[in-house]
């Protein structure tokens, strides 16, 4: 019974996809990708199909054009010079994990720590604040904290699901806000591209004003404004220090403390330590974990300073050279240095034999495989959407709807929301919205008599939130996989325990936005209310899920 309810909830799925397909074409592969995902639990079959059809799109339908097609997008986002050094990146990475889990000292950093955090709260807790300190770039987030955080959330009966999200929630929200990051660099250079157009605009005679600030300044202007990204750190903290869950968290966190099963039965992990690396050979000592972490955020630092400064980049400041950095050439130096630290101090403090330094390098690279292969469709179904015109056809939808001046900002970010989690790009979104947010607010707010800084600075701030939204949460998004990855976690796993939460903090921005348009403006008094909110709705939600799974609402505080 339960399988025939679930074959016609699929096909009436599968057949919805098909309908919104028809009506709108470039909905389609996306919509599709993300469908079969949740559908079939198989994201390389639902990836390379979304990526096939939006290929057979391009191709007028023919079969032998649309797979060529698709091997060329294959190959092409293989050969880019920045997914390449990801690729690689992510290889040396998994060479660095093989490395320090088969010495040991993984194990002997969560004995380490264990010693000071003896809770499943606290362990949490201390990803939280891991995730909030590695503030600089998304992806290094995702590989420190999860690594880090993985073996002592094993030992404390921590799901993986719950640290995938603690992960998650505080890579793009963090790194998105932060002043010191490689965001903001991209971030501000799309606003005085914008800012540009408009002084163009002015010159012209086109329009009455242009803007005169800066667009640093305007970018700090809109930080208040990001209620997603803002709501997503809160609610990560409120649901560790609460021990409160609903959605299939909440089963996923009483499986881990009940069963002593940090993953389910069944699951697979795209990073499957375990399986591959199998058990520790040796007690290497604690500080070489450590260490390797530190080696890797020095060298990551240092390397967006070089990349990002210039050939004389000590005379460049760090924070002006952060804005031009690249963060792939950074964090692949970074994880190479600390991978020849590894394997140099455990083979100097005798924790291993060379051949077995060799032995789980080849392991810990075949680690990163799957994950690899996800990316690398990922990448390609983001070609795909392109190719179709995705971005363009939501945009038009937005731009068409001719709302007063103060309903911009909640169009922009329903609009970003939409284009982010179907084509699983946050900087992709920014690229399309920006160039369409900015003088679309600009202009509406100046023929209306609105104020045209607060409803531009507010519409930069749903750019962004909308963007990081589907970068957080979207199956198809490379952070979304990476936190996964790092984590040890299901990757559909990992997204349908995110969704409700996700969902949670975007419903409550857009309760923001509304009352943005109905004249309240101040940040100090929406984002109080809006975390008034954010408490109020954690505990209903956190309560009638309970009662419906006749559940404690409280998931026990497990102890070591």
């Amino acid at each position: 019974m339960e399988f025939g309810k679930g074959l016609v909830k699929n096909a009436v799925v599968l057949v919805a996809v098909l309908i919104i397909g028809a009506i709108a074409p470039p909905l389609l592969p996306p919509l599709l990708a993300i469908a079969l995902a949740f559908i079939t639990k198989q994201v390389l079959v639902a990836l390379f199909a979304g990526v096939w059809i939006g290929a057979l799109m391009t191709m007028q339908w023919n079969v032998l054009g649309g797979t060529t097609k698709t091997l060329e997008w294959i190959i092409g986002n293989v050969t880019d010079s920045w997914n390449a050094t990801i690729l690689v990146f992510d290889f040396i990475i998994g060479a660095l994990i093989g490395v320090l889990y088969i010495s040991g000292s993984m194990f002997s950093l969560a004995s380490e720590l264990s010693k000071k955090v003896k809770s499943a709260r606290g362990v949490s807790l201390l990803g939280w604040f891991l995730g909030v300190a590695v503030f600089f770039d998304d992806y290094a987030n995702t590989v420190i904290v999860g690594n880090a955080s993985r073996p002592l959330t094993d030992k404390l009966r921590v799901s993986r699901e719950l640290l995938s999200y603690i992960v998650d929630s505080t890579a793009a929200p963090v790194a998105g806000l932060a002043i010191v990051s490689t965001w903001i660099g991209y971030e501000v250079s799309l606003i005085k591209d914008s800012f540009g157009h408009l002084q163009s605009l002015f010159s012209e005679g086109k329009i009455a004003m242009a803007p005169d600030v800066g667009a640093m300044y305007a970018w700090l202007m809109s930080v208040p404004f990001r209620y997603y990204s803002i709501l997503a750190i809160i609610l990560v903290l409120l649901v560790v220090l609460t021990r409160r869950h609903y959605g299939p968290m909440l089963k996923a966190e009483y499986r881990a403390v009940s069963e002593g099963k940090p993953i389910r039965d069944g699951a697979q992990p795209l990073m499957p330590t375990e399986t591959v690396l199998g058990e520790a050979k040796s007690s290497a000592p604690w500080w070489i974990f450590a260490s390797s972490v530190i080696v890797l955020v020095i060298i990551t630092v240092f390397g967006m300073w070089v990349t990002g400064g210039g050939d004389e980049w000590w005379t460049v400041p760090f924070t002006d050279a952060l804005m031009n950095a690249d963060a792939a050439t950074a964090l692949l130096w970074g994880s190479f240095g600390a991978y020849i630290f590894a394997a140099a101090t455990v083979l100097v403090t005798r924790s291993m034999k060379f051949s077995e330094i060799m032995d789980s390098t080849i392991r810990g690279m075949y680690l990163m495989v799957y994950a690899n292969a996800i990316l690398v469709l990922a990448w390609s179904i983001k070609s795909a959407a392109e190719a179709v015109g995705t971005a363009e056809y939501v945009v038009g939808l937005a731009t068409a709807a001719g709302v007063p001046a103060m309903i911009v900002p909640a169009i922009v970010f329903l609009a970003a929301c939409f284009i982010s989690f179907t084509t699983g790009t946050s900087w992709g979104t920014f690229g399309v919205m920006m160039p369409i947010a900015i003088p679309m607010a600009w202009q509406v707010a100046l023929l209306q008599g609105a104020d045209p800084y607060i409803v531009t600075y507010a519409s930069i701030a749903s750019v962004f939130a909308g963007g990081i939204f589907g970068d957080h949460c979207s199956p198809i998004s490379d952070t979304t996989i990476m936190s996964s990855m790092f984590s040890g976690s299901d990757h559909i796993d990992h997204v349908n325990t995110q969704l409700p939460y996700a969902l949670t903090a975007a419903g409550i921005s857009a309760v923001l936005f509304a009352l943005f348009a109905s004249g309240i403006t101040l940040p100090l008094i929406l984002l109080p209310v809006g975390v008034a909110l954010l408490i109020v709705f954690h505990r209903m939600l956190n309560t009638w899920y309970a009662r419906r799974l006749k559940l404690p609402e409280v998931v026990p505080n497990y102890t070591s």
